[in-house]
């Protein structure tokens, strides 16, 4: 049996470079409202997440039940630093998406799964034409850096994401990543609030 790629992943799948910050507790209004001045989409989402067997250097979950992702760490360029506002660990990834039909999991998490529930508000960027700024791009077209901010709860905890995600070609997404920071970091984050290395990491 022969899993069919979708048409615009091809065999070497999708190359993307990332940074995302995880922080403990609620998302404060204040960050909300320091990042709602783009425009921004809002979804809600649960995914599940492969934990056990730990598998180094890759990540496996089911989006919302519809599709079965795989991603491939391909090592760190690098950092991004915008002083005193954030400093963060670039990551390389190359990753696959497969249709999947609904996950047949109950309430509980299923062994070696974690189910992760999502509130994400997206924001596009790309350089593409000029400048780079705030505009709609859809998955598979040209590259683009996609900003998520992001509320999680897993195993009744709560936490908040800011991540980074280019795509394109990969001699461009370097470009990307640092042109959508520049702008929304151009607004130091509200309350003192610094990004670090420490709390960086993606998956």
């Amino acid at each position: 049996m022969t899993a069919t790629l979708p048409q615009s992943q091809g065999p070497e799948g999708v190359w993307s470079l990332e940074v995302r910050w995880i922080l403990p507790g609620g998302l404060a209004d204040v960050v909300a409202g320091w990042f709602a001045r783009f425009p921004a989409e809002t979804t809600v989402l649960e995914d599940a997440y492969l934990l056990d067997p730990h598998l180094p250097g890759l990540s496996v979950k089911v989006r919302e039940s519809r599709a079965l992702e795989v991603k491939v760490y391909r090592g760190s360029p690098g950092l991004l630093e915008l002083a005193g506002r954030a400093r963060g660990r670039l990551e390389s990834w190359q990753k696959w998406s497969f249709p999947h039909g609904p996950a047949s999991l109950d309430s509980a998490d299923p062994a070696g799964w974690r189910r992760v529930s999502k509130r994400r508000r997206t924001s596009q960027f790309s350089l593409t034409g000029g400048p780079a700024g705030a505009r709609s791009r859809g998955p598979g077209e040209e590259p683009g850096c996609a900003v998520e901010l992001t509320e999680v709860r897993a195993a009744g905890e709560a936490w908040w994401t800011l991540g980074f995600e280019a795509t394109g070609p990969r001699h461009v997404l370097r470009g990307e990543v640092d042109a959508a920071a520049a702008l929304v970091f151009a607004l130091a984050p509200p309350g003192g609030l610094e990004l670090g290395v420490g709390d960086s990491c993606g998956r």
